[in-house]
């Protein structure tokens, strides 16, 4: 019997997970402005961590079941616990509950201990095999699964790494409010909720990390006669704080001081052309703000 027939499932398996992660991406960048405005490091170090990490996990899980078989335990059972929890907490939870290797009675054939001199079913003597003693002790069996594992943990660990780094120190990340390409965030906002509903973007949010740029798409269908709609309201305003509004088509940047609106904005688009428009919000320390832009 051909000894590599049983690793053609494993070589599938592999390149399946791969092709969902290459297919997941183009899909988001077919589907959205996709990678814009973002280096393309960002990506493939997404998709590293990703694949990694199943990697590492379905390696793992691949230990346990071969371990779980040599202990006559239920080996689909416990890789998949392992797979599913990460194997940090599977494989905790495996070594604290898996049962200890047994052999079978010469007599009655029941699974006793290796450290039994008599057999419980039967009362037979246990005589010990030398091999069996010494198995657990003399090596690591299929020690390529966690060879394997630990390598996928440190290709993980190493992808994660590079795009904290990256993402903290802004490389690659175009975060200009008045870019014309997607704007990406590295803050943090804390929501009530954010919404669009007959062509009104409504952003209700408690507090955002200084520089947070909230962002909508609208368009432009007259810009003739269409006039845009704010109307922002901030209940708590600290000092040095603000909020401001900015309008990007191409060439073209608006900005507005929305902090403190006595009435809602309105403001004639003839300048820009018929199509899509940025519609953002540069979040400078304000809290617990009410958002309500739309263009009629």
């Amino acid at each position: 019997m051909n000894k590599n027939v049983g690793k053609v499932p494993v070589y599938f398996v592999i390149f399946m997970v791969m092709a969902v992660i290459v297919l997941r991406f183009a899909l988001f960048s077919f589907k959205s402005d996709g990678f814009n405005g973002i280096s393309v490091i960002f990506p493939f170090l997404m998709a590293g961590i990703l694949l990694f990490a199943l990697l590492m996990s379905g390696f793992f899980a691949a230990w346990v079941y071969q371990d779980c078989k040599k202990r006559k335990d239920d080996g689909i059972l416990w890789a998949v616990i392992t797979f599913i929890t990460t194997p940090f907490i599977g494989l905790l939870v495996y070594f604290l509950r898996r049962s200890e290797v047994k052999q079978s009675c010469a007599a009655c054939g029941h699974l006793v201990s290796l450290k039994a001199k008599f057999c419980e079913e039967c009362g037979s003597k246990i005589e010990h095999r030398e091999e069996m003693k010494g198995m657990e002790m003399k090596k690591t069996h299929h020690i390529s699964y966690i060879v394997m594992g630990t390598i996928a943990l440190i290709l993980m660990l190493t992808c994660l790494t590079g795009f904290i780094v990256n993402a903290v120190s802004g490389n690659g990340i175009n975060s200009d409010v008045t870019s014309n390409d997607t704007v990406w965030n590295i803050g943090s906002i804390s929501m009530n909720y954010q919404m669009i509903k007959d062509g009104v973007w409504t952003l209700d949010f408690k507090s955002a990390s200084d520089g947070f740029i909230a962002q909508e798409d609208m368009m432009i269908n007259n810009a003739e006669t269409n006039i845009l709609y704010a109307d922002i309201s901030c209940g708590t305003v600290p000092a040095d704080s603000g909020i401001t509004l900015y309008l990007v088509q191409g060439d073209i940047v608006k900005s507005f001081d929305v902090t403190n609106l006595s009435k809602p904005l309105e403001y004639s688009l003839y300048e820009f052309e018929n199509g899509e428009i940025h519609v953002r919000l540069l979040i400078e320390g304000v809290e617990d703000t009410i958002s309500k832009i739309y263009i009629k």
